[in-house]
């Protein structure tokens, strides 16, 4: 299983690490870890991260893992980044129908991936790509919103599978959402055996880790802190949209 994580300036780190963490475990994985090029690139913490393929290097991949973070709204606006989600994660994003349907007619749709997947608002990526069209789909809870933009529909929950493409929602549901893969994958007796050790067993000191927890004054804090790059957000994905 060749699995590829990108990386773009201003990723939210643990959108990456903490799937990497639980895939790079799946027997037999083959873990790249790709960007325009291999020089380090900066998160949204001190921590810097360094890849270990360029686009040009990284040939055919059986998944694709697109995170979030800030930085989206700069990806969503290079087209080199979202031609790449697009070539390699296209062919994760037809119905088996559909690639009969081409395979009868001489004809190649979509990239390499099996598996087309994204954590937070690495959704908005793989929107922006045009990879969730008809899709149900979750991203960050305060970017729901955009999912529309890019003909998914926006479906609760922390981990949203529709065929082969999976989205996780924000930053933490990366590491859920990576079980749900292993699951699917390898069964859930690896899976159980990955959580056993890594001692994946949360249980937060706080209780206001989803907007239906939080108290109102809270949330309506929050919200207006998200409103910029909401709309910044939305902004690059309508130019990526054409």
């Amino acid at each position: 299983m060749k699995i590829g994580f990108l990386l773009f300036p201003g990723v939210t780190q643990l959108d990456m690490t903490g799937p990497l963490q639980v895939l790079s475990r799946l027997p037999d994985a083959d873990v790249s870890i790709v960007a325009k090029n291999t020089a380090p690139i900066s998160t949204d913490t001190p921590l810097k991260l360094v890849p270990t393929h360029s686009f040009d290097q990284v040939g055919q991949l059986d998944m694709i893992v697109v995170p979030g973070g800030f930085g989206v709204t700069d990806a969503l606006r290079d087209s080199e980044t979202v031609d790449f989600i697009r070539t390699i994660g296209g062919s994760a994003t037809y119905t088996t129908s559909e690639k009969k349907s081409a395979s009868t007619h001489g004809c190649r749709i979509g990239g390499s991936a099996t598996y087309t997947t994204s954590v937070c608002t690495g959704a908005l990526l793989l929107g922006g790509a045009g990879l969730l069209k008809g899709r149900k789909a979750t991203t960050h809870w305060a970017y729901t919103g955009l999912l529309a933009l890019c003909g998914a529909e926006h479906t609760p929950g922390r981990v949203v599978r529709d065929g082969n493409v999976f989205t996780g929602g924000g930053v933490t549901a990366g590491i859920d959402f990576a079980f749900s893969i292993i699951k699917d994958i390898a069964g859930p007796q690896t899976a159980e055996a990955i959580q056993l050790g890594i001692e994946y067993n949360p249980d937060p000191p706080t209780q206001a880790g989803h907007p239906d927890l939080a108290h109102p004054k809270l949330l309506a804090a929050m919200q207006k802190r998200y409103e910029e790059p909401y709309a910044a957000s939305r902004a690059a994905l309508e130019h990526a949209l054409g």
